[in-house]
């Protein structure tokens, strides 16, 4: 449980700062370079995925150390183009439909793909072959690297 507490919070760590990514390109190309929401909302997500699969790969999920990284980033890329899809869905509803304000329902959409982003990436990407103590040794051992 420790463990998972750990995974979380690191997760939360790296999300938080892809988000400043993720929000931060989308506020500049929509405002200052005229950008639709919509496209500038797919160009963020797709940036702050490659620093994502970098930051979580290495801080927060415990990789197959025998798995091919190219295609794990693959899956990775899947799994973040299903939450793209996900996410520019939930914006159409909240800004088409509702009329919620695009940077308010991105807030609240980052918060909804997140859980699926988490136990998507947990489930597929990590390496369950070890237990407790020896994963977080693995960990702990590539934070020092």
């Amino acid at each position: 449980m420790k463990k998972l507490i750990q995974q979380i919070y690191r997760f939360g760590i790296v999300g938080v700062i892809c988000f400043i990514i993720d929000y931060g390109l989308m506020l500049l190309l929509t405002e200052l370079a005229g950008v639709p929401y919509l496209v500038s909302c797919a160009i963020s997500f797709s940036v702050s995925v490659t620093v994502n699969y970098l930051l979580s790969m290495r801080f927060v999920f415990d990789s197959k150390k025998d798995a091919d990284k190219r295609k794990e980033f693959v899956l990775f890329v899947v799994l973040s183009l299903i939450g793209l899809g996900l996410t520019e869905l939930l914006m159409w509803v909240g800004v088409s439909r509702l009329g919620a304000d695009y940077k308010l329902a991105k807030i609240i959409v980052t918060g909804i793909v997140m859980v699926y982003n988490f136990v998507t990436r947990k489930v597929l990407l990590e390496d369950h072959s070890k237990q407790g103590a020896d994963s977080q040794a693995a960990r702990e051992d590539r934070d020092r690297r």
